[in-house]
């Protein structure tokens, strides 16, 4: 499928989730002086306009925004609160329910995202903030022409850092890397100088661009030139880390990883550092995180968006019935191409053959080139019997990302040598 947008070829403002699937809980950086001076601010207009809805949408800003910056998400909770007073006040306060659209994507509530946006898009057709939404909403539901509809309209009103930032993510889905990459370079161009934050979201997605499709010093390159630009960004610790890992560099890669994990726990990081500790034989250490991944996903109460736990399970080959269950509610109300993937793998972990082999085919519709879902194909087909397909799909992916998972890529190398 060809993608074209009117312009040739950032930071989602609030809520952008399907690139990253940052799950952390908490941070250890405090508040900055000045975010409080702000929140001080805005609850002093509360204070003297209390049946006013300004005061409370301010505040929901400045709770989104130290949330992102902070890594600290249970901000996003006193956001939604100040937002449920100001629509209290007024039900159909135009600012109040864009912020809890949005807010709906951040805790995957997508089908509420994409329900409100609808509405929203109804009362303000030239609005770019809510056609961001319906981008968001119909990409995680895997509904991908409306998505890229959605994307085209917000370029067209609105070319700026956040339409370029979902284009680049549009065009990544079906396989387009260097229009990605083109995309991403101008959404971290065009972000707001004076958000240093945004500026570095923006590259970080550009380097996972590159690490994804197997570019490991290109990657680790624009990592740290997101660090330069805002120094100790969480994310782009990790992001080192992934790249030094790919590399076979584990000492340094502990070392960001851990950084990282330090400022913000993150379901992505505590599963690389698993398994980093398992392929140098630390199994304590391993044990540790694995109990992290879990505590994460389970604990926090993420009851309808735990594919990522079922993924961890089926990979090590444990409660792979827990693991199926889960990936069968997720495809059930989601139809994305990676609850697609998932929910195969599960299949073919327990043994479902027949049944992974149509999920795959679903997870492979936009021809993304994803290294995971071809090893998982390949790994099907094998299974299958068909040992030229899953060869040539084991080799498209090994190409594609040598390193696509630290133990995986193993398996998938083991196993390409046994389809010659």
């Amino acid at each position: 499928m060809k993608i074209l947008f009117t312009i040739p070829l950032v930071f989602f403002a609030v809520a952008f989730s399907a690139c990253s699937t940052n799950l952390a809980e908490s941070s250890a950086s405090a508040k900055p002086a000045a975010a409080n001076s702000e929140i001080d601010a805005a609850l002093q207009l509360i204070e003297r306009a209390p049946d006013s809805t300004t005061g409370y949408n301010q505040l929901a800003v400045l709770y989104i925004k130290q949330a992102r910056q902070t890594g600290d998400f249970s901000l996003n909770n006193q956001a939604e609160s100040a937002l449920r007073k100001a629509l209290e006040i007024a039900p159909n306060d135009e600012s109040a329910r864009k912020l809890q659209a949005s807010l709906h994507l951040t805790f995957h509530r997508f089908g509420e995202a994409l329900e409100l946006g609808g509405q929203l898009v109804k009362e303000y057709p030239n609005d770019a903030f809510v056609y961001g939404v319906l981008t968001d909403a119909n990409a995680e539901l895997g509904n991908y022409p409306a998505a890229v509809d959605a994307a085209q309209k917000m370029v067209d009103l609105r070319p700026n850092s956040n339409a370029y930032a979902r284009v680049a993510h549009i065009r990544s889905l079906h396989g387009d890397h260097a229009g990605a990459v083109e995309m991403y370079k101008l959404a971290a161009r065009t972000a707001d100088p004076a958000d240093k934050e945004a500026q570095s979201w923006c590259l970080v997605q550009l380097g996972d661009q590159f690490l994804k499709n197997g570019n490991y010093s290109e990657a680790e390159r624009v990592y740290d030139e997101a660090l330069q630009n805002f120094s100790g960004f969480y994310l782009a610790l990790a992001g080192k880390g992934r790249a030094r890992a790919a590399n076979g560099d584990l000492e340094s890669a502990i070392k960001y990883l851990t950084e990282a994990q330090a400022r913000v726990p993150n379901v992505e990081t505590a599963i690389l550092l698993a398994d980093i500790y398992t392929k140098t034989g630390n199994s304590g250490q391993a044990d540790e995180q694995s109990a992290l991944v879990q505590a994460m996903e389970i604990n926090l109460g993420r009851t309808n968006d735990q594919k990522r736990l079922a993924l961890f399970w089926a990979d090590r080959d444990t409660n792979l019935k827990e693991a199926l269950e889960i990936a069968e509610r997720e495809h059930a109300v989601r139809k994305d191409i990676f609850t697609a993937d998932v929910y195969a793998w599960c299949l073919f972990k327990n043994g479902r053959i027949a049944e992974a082999a149509n999920a795959i085919r679903e997870a492979m519709r936009l021809n993304t080139g994803d290294a995971r879902m071809l090893y998982h194909a390949g790994m099907i087909e094998k299974a299958k019997g068909n040992r030229a397909e899953a060869n040539r799909l084991l080799n498209q992916a090994l190409k594609a990302n040598p390193q696509f998972d630290l133990l995986q890529a193993d398996k998938a190398k083991a196993a390409l040598e046994a389809t010659k």
